[in-house]
């Protein structure tokens, strides 16, 4: 398992655009992706990254730390994958 943390720079969140572009790579990468959300130090329940309602419910907003958690093959690729959506700003 590949664990990262990151911060959120799209300006909307991971809301909308940005939360199905996350959710499409989870889920065509062929990972079990996980997230949650990092809230003054502690985190919310991890949630399924492939789904898009899910990670919308977490409410990340810009600038808001999450944790990925990526188990499977190629979990170094997918991760950097995954960290580059969170970390863009081109939402």
């Amino acid at each position: 398992m590949k664990e990262f943390r990151t911060v959120v720079a799209s300006p909307v969140g991971l809301h909308a655009r940005p939360a199905s572009l996350f959710s499409r790579a989870a889920k065509e990468s062929g990972c079990v992706v996980t997230l949650a959300k990092v809230n003054n130090g502690e985190h919310s329940d991890f949630v399924d990254g492939a789904s898009i309602l899910r990670v919308m419910t977490l409410g990340v907003k810009c600038n808001d730390e999450i944790i990925v958690r990526v188990e499977g093959e190629n979990e170094e690729a997918v991760s950097d994958a995954l960290r580059a959506l969170a970390e863009s700003t081109d939402h």
